[in-house]
């Protein structure tokens, strides 16, 4: 895990080092144990590696990393899962290893089977690669998106770099992306491939982007494509490919020569990674976060699943000065703006504390087993949207006409299917936006038509709201959230509900026996009864959450002093705020609209 950034000059005057160092400086906090720059003969391209060391430990592991006679270099973000089983197949071919790094297997895999090769990859990464017989380079992104990468055109250079505060480095006064706040304050987040610089954008998940150095032309490709099959009909048949599946992938995501762990909030989904996870790992480290408030503290259910597997496990409390304490510290760790993230901070603060380099998250578990409340929620608002366009103007007036408990009936009055996700999680609506920012309804309109969200159909409903929640929700919030939030602390989370091949199963099992309306996950419980306990499978279903709303109101001054851009409709929220009327998100997206902004 570490932090990548490069340049590539297509005029005769070179880089400017002070460039590189730059954005080398503004990602140390990704790359800790290593750093280093390679410059190509003519001075046209330049990568920057900064290194958190998890797999080989050694000086062998270092980056950039070549193939040995110069043609070809890389640096490399992330873990590749399968490099032990790649690395026995290229053996079997003829090459030979200088490292037991995740990296040098990359090369060869490159070496063996060209652009085919990023297909055999299964893990998380973001990485460039220049062949310099070719002159050509390589940018690339896992399969899900777990990893970022984000790239600016101009007319004599490619910059590309892990996070935007690399581009911010190099020119404080970038100029912003206008459509950014319109865009933030409806999602909580910035849409990829959009992100809030201007010019500078996120390269899509599962894709190549190939730059021709000698004829300055480049390329999008998409190397691979998970989608929706009904190929697994058979309960019994699903249900032990799924067990036989995660466990390997469990499996695959221990690998590392650092401390490792497991993040358990007593939910479904750690507390299977952890069961599983501790049948492959004597006295498995676990953590957990517990608060002050009762009602918000998860320790029974941690305990459980911690005395079960008897696990190295440790608590850890956070309380609201703590959170106050840590304000200013979160908004420098913030890459972009985003309502979500503050508990990734934590956790991964904690777990820098307890020593470890490496921890396992249970992402994705909602979002492919069908843990949200927008699953049963679907067939209702698929009805209530499909009933004809006669009706959209009732939608469009839902938050005149309604009150602010109907006010997210306007969404469904935008295209579709990016309607189904705003009325599910949309923030605030077009005309409060408008009032927001002083902008006009069609403004924000013209600003939410430029975010698109593909079509999963026809393979059922639920189906589609796993889509929405994956590809939309999960990669633009939690998982680029978790990314630079752990890594401010140079912490890797690891996911592995999102194991390449975990996910090609589980988008292959058949829609009806996925899904059940009276047990949220219904496959992935009745899959592992034996090692989730009952106290864990028939819980309450509860978010992780933390007491932000009580938190923040408790220190209305504190955080209401960061709010400096007000109007009337601003200083109306505020007042709902204080009043319990508005939740917690609504607030602190005002608070981050004007520390970002």
């Amino acid at each position: 895990m570490c932090a990548i950034a490069g340049i590539i000059s297509f005029n005769n005057c070179g880089i400017r080092n002070d460039s590189l160092f730059k954005m080398r400086e503004s990602l140390k906090h990704r790359g800790p144990d290593d750093t280093g720059v390679f410059i190509s003969e003519d001075k046209k391209v330049a990568f920057i590696h900064n290194r958190l060391s998890i797999i080989d430990l050694s000086f062998s592991g270092h980056q950039p990393m070549s193939n040995g006679n110069g043609t070809i270099w890389i640096v490399f973000n992330g873990e590749i899962y399968n490099f032990l089983e790649l690395k026995k197949e290229l053996q079997a071919l003829g090459h030979s290893f200088q490292s037991s790094s995740d990296t040098e297997v990359i090369i060869k895999v490159y070496q063996q089977w060209g652009e085919e090769a990023f297909d055999k990859l299964n893990g998380m990464f973001a990485l460039a690669l220049y062949d310099g017989n070719k002159e050509f380079i390589y940018l690339i992104r896992d399969h899900i998106g777990i990893k970022p990468l984000y790239y600016c055109f101009s007319e004599n250079q490619v910059i590309f770099a892990s996070e935007i505060k690399a581009f911010k480095a190099l020119n404080s006064n970038w100029e912003m992306n206008p459509d950014w706040k319109i865009q933030f304050l409806a999602f909580g987040f910035i849409p990829e491939p959009h992100t809030y610089l201007k010019d500078v954008y996120a390269l899509p998940k599962a894709s190549v982007l190939r730059l021709e150095l000698n004829y300055r032309r480049h390329a999008f490709n998409r190397y691979s494509n998970l989608i929706f099959k009904d190929d697994i009909k058979d309960l019994n048949k699903a249900k032990a490919l799924l067990r036989g599946s995660f466990r390997k992938a469990v499996k695959r995501h221990l690998v590392s020569d650092a401390p490792i762990g497991v993040f358990l909030s007593g939910g479904i989904d750690s507390s299977l990674i952890a069961g599983i996870a501790s049948g492959f790992r004597d006295k498995l480290n676990t953590l957990s976060i517990i608060f002050d408030e009762k009602e918000f503290t998860e320790e029974y259910y941690q305990q459980v699943i911690a005395k079960k597997i008897n696990s190295n496990h440790s608590f850890h409390k956070i309380t609201g000065p703590d959170f106050l304490n840590c304000v200013d510290d979160i908004f420098k760790a913030m890459d972009q703006p985003t309502i979500d993230g503050i508990n990734t901070y934590f956790i991964s603060k904690c777990a820098k504390e307890a020593g470890l380099k490496t921890v396992l998250s249970g992402i994705g578990g909602d979002e492919l087993f069908g843990g949200y409340p927008s699953f049963n929620r679907i067939d209702k608002i698929w009805h209530l949207k499909h009933f004809g366009v006669k009706f959209k103007r009732i939608f469009s007036a839902g938050e005149y006409l309604y009150g602010d408990k109907y006010k997210k009936a306007a969404f469904l009055s935008l295209a579709y299917p990016l309607s189904f996700y705003l009325f599910f999680r949309g923030l605030f609506t077009p005309d409060t936006i408008s009032k927001i920012l002083g902008c006009t309804v069609s403004d924000i309109h013209c600003a939410l038509a430029k975010v698109k969200l593909s079509d999963p159909l026809p393979f059922g409903r639920k189906n589609f709201v796993s889509h929405m929640e994956t590809d939309f929700y999960m990669s633009n919030q939690l998982l680029r959230d978790t990314d630079f939030m752990s890594m401010w602390h140079s912490i890797e989370a690891r996911v592995p509900f999102l194991d390449k091949e975990l996910m090609s199963l589980v988008l292959s099992i058949a829609e009806k026996i996925k899904f059940n309306d009276q047990q949220y996950k219904f496959l992935l419980v009745e899959s592992f009864k034996d090692i989730l306990p009952n106290e864990i499978i028939y819980r309450e279903k509860a978010g992780f959450t933390f007491p932000f709303q009580r938190w923040m109101n408790g220190n209305i001054s504190f955080f209401s002093e960061m709010i400096i851009n007000r109007n009337k409709t601003v200083n109306k929220l505020i007042e709902k705020f204080k009043n319990d009327e508005v939740g917690w998100g609504k607030y602190w997206a005002l608070v981050v609209l004007n520390k970002m902004g």
